[in-house]
């Protein structure tokens, strides 16, 4: 049975600005904001929260279906995460359309200023979970909302554990559509913002969404993450970065390493665990997929810091 990713397929262009976004904010002019920002460096990366996703699942020795749209740009991408360890027989190449491509400024203080634009990801409709065969655990990341729907609705229907993971994208779906696709999900994932807007448009605090699905994590950048059942609460804390470099694919990488945990049947604290020190080599590095480990190296990480890797 496999491992299933969907989500966004993106090139990332990466901007660093040497200053800090809030000092150019005026609170008594932001009923009309005309800024631009000179950034001193560009870099242009392979991203796209499915692939981030996948890479680090396949980092730590697990080989993910990756399944999603790219543009008539996607070859040499798709040969790089073939020989990564991922699978991607089931990403399918729209003709005439380019790859979804993310803009993305970060200050000083790790504040990012962001466009997206959505390519060929907006025919990720055209692919289905019913013709993917079985299926261990899946992921909903970031895609086109119309998508992510209707992939939650074939996870329920074909009784495929799915995470939930909204993402950027809670800015953009309704409250009905985001209530929609937490309904019956094994986990909803989001960071603290998201989950304080998913809260404002659906009605749902967190014993609300744990009404509907059955863990509910909420990551919270340098401060760790929750990790919340119906029946308790466990905080898992940050791993120190040695550098930081980019915040860009971080949390993509915690999703990595948690859905390594869920599949090797680990405790949930455990899952979070793996979810934390993924997401600290991501942080070290530029872009969602640049780092690269063994899995010796990880499990002596996890160990520096939690004790023991047993999975």
């Amino acid at each position: 049975m496999s491992i299933v990713v969907t989500g966004s397929i993106a090139y990332d262009y990466l901007m660093s600005f040497p200053g800090k976004f809030t000092e150019h904010l005026l609170p008594e002019h932001v009923q009309r904001v005309s800024l631009s920002f000179l950034v001193d460096t560009m870099d242009k990366r392979r991203g796209g929260c499915a692939p981030n996703i996948a890479y680090t699942l396949a980092l730590l020795g697990e080989r993910p279906r990756l399944m999603a749209t790219a543009g008539q740009d996607f070859g040499d991408y798709r040969r790089w995460l073939d020989a990564a360890g991922v699978d991607t027989a089931l990403v399918k190449d729209v003709p005439g359309k380019f790859t979804a491509s993310f803009f993305c400024s970060t200050d000083t203080e790790n504040n990012q200023i962001a466009s997206f634009y959505t390519g060929a990801m907006a025919n990720a409709g055209e692919l289905s979970f019913r013709t993917v065969g079985k299926v261990r655990l899946a992921i909903i990341s970031p895609n086109d909302p119309g998508a992510m729907l209707q992939y939650a609705e074939e996870c329920r229907t074909l009784d495929i554990p799915y995470i939930f993971d909204p993402g950027q994208q809670v800015a953009r779906m309704s409250g009905p559509e985001l209530a929609d696709g937490l309904a019956g999900a094994r986990v909803v994932i989001c960071n603290d913002y998201e989950f304080e807007i998913i809260r404002q448009k659906t009605g749902h605090d967190a014993a609300a969404v744990l009404e509907r699905a059955a863990l509910l994590v909420i990551t919270k950048g340098e401060n760790g993450c929750s990790l919340l059942s119906r029946s308790a609460q466990v905080d898992v804390p940050a791993v120190p970065p040695t550098r930081i470099v980019d915040p860009t694919g971080v949390g993509d990488a915690f999703r990595g390493g948690f859905m390594k945990g869920l599949v090797a049947g680990a405790d949930v604290p455990t899952c979070g665990r793996l979810g934390s020190v993924a997401a600290t080599y991501a942080l070290e590095h530029l872009g969602g997929t640049s780092h690269a480990y063994t899995f010796d190296e990880f499990a002596a990480r996890y160990q520096q810091h939690f004790g023991p890797l047993e999975l």
